[in-house]
């Protein structure tokens, strides 16, 4: 039997070092009623009794990490009790390439909690293994590597700001370059390095996809056109089964080699039949402002 819900919760856990401190402090902001390294066995309990507040607690957020040390091993006894009891919930983990973490760690001065004596990338190892399981039950997943605290608060903005409990879906149209790595927090990743390449016609080189002329020519190929209708009819079988399985955002990122042509063209096309579809939609472009150099 699922219970009635007019409760947001989210839960924050990931990395250390990945930003789940601006991510708390960013919901705080956004009105959540926010609790920092929440024992995992007190989970069903503060859930519950958030949830007898006739409704003065609308959303709340709670960090749960590797802080817990033994009690952490006690998170997921408490999720499914949770899910048993028809109780829904977010989660959001955040994580980082090893050399940002290592490099974080060393500016703050800060010891690794899995590592208080020894290297920092072992502790950061071990854990990686021990958070891979509830990494994979994450509703999102956000690779602070290359995000600053603005850009990382946008996303959390974006994610959890306006949107009430029960709402569909929201997604995000992201494109990028190849060549400058691939987006690692995106759900849903197309590669359209197959289509015609305005970077070799000439007077295309330095303009971007947001240029009607690179727009035009990219669109004016059988083969795009084709993509585009395919793409856009494999979406629309695969939202609502994302939405009926409780996914709240769905990243989908568009790359082609340099992310300034195609992949922009692209990113705006699809953003925009999603829109038309009722969908609450951002399209962003990672690598559109970088210097246009060969092979994009």
């Amino acid at each position: 039997m699922v219970m009635k819900q007019e409760i947001r919760i989210v839960i924050i856990t990931g990395l250390s070092g990945a930003g789940k401190s601006q991510a708390v402090r960013c919901l705080e902001d956004l009105g959540y009623y926010c609790v920092d390294n929440l024992p995992p066995s007190l989970l069903p309990k503060f859930i519950e009794l958030c949830l007898q507040s006739d409704g003065k607690i609308p959303r709340i957020a709670l960090v749960i990490d590797i802080r817990g040390g033994r009690f952490f091993d006690s998170l997921f006894e408490s999720l499914d009790s949770l899910n048993q009891q028809g109780i829904y919930y977010e989660i959001l983990f955040l994580e980082a390439a090893d050399e940002i973490l290592v490099r974080r760690f060393k500016e703050s001065r800060r010891r690794h909690p899995l590592s208080p004596l020894g290297r920092v990338l072992e502790g950061i190892a071990q854990e990686r293994q021990r958070l891979e399981e509830l990494r994979g039950r994450a509703n999102k997943i956000i690779d602070t590597s290359n995000l600053s605290v603005h850009e990382l608060k946008e996303q959390i903005t974006e994610l959890f700001g306006s949107r009430s409990v029960g709402s569909q879906i929201t997604l995000s149209v992201t494109s990028f370059g190849y060549k400058y790595g691939i987006l690692m927090d995106a759900d849903l990743v197309m590669d359209v390095r197959f289509l015609p390449n305005p970077y070799y016609v000439e007077g295309l080189r330095e303009l971007t996809g947001t240029d009607e002329r690179v727009k035009k020519f990219v669109l004016g190929h059988e083969v795009t056109r084709s993509f585009i209708t395919q793409f856009i009819q494999l979406l629309k079988f695969l939202i609502p089964h994302y939405i009926a399985e409780g996914k709240t955002h769905l990243g989908i990122a568009i790359g082609c080699t340099g992310g300034q042509h195609r992949s922009v063209v692209m990113a705006i096309e699809i953003g925009e039949a999603l829109g038309e579809m009722g969908y609450p939609v951002l399209v962003k472009h990672r690598d559109r402002t970088r210097k246009v150099s060969v092979g994009v």
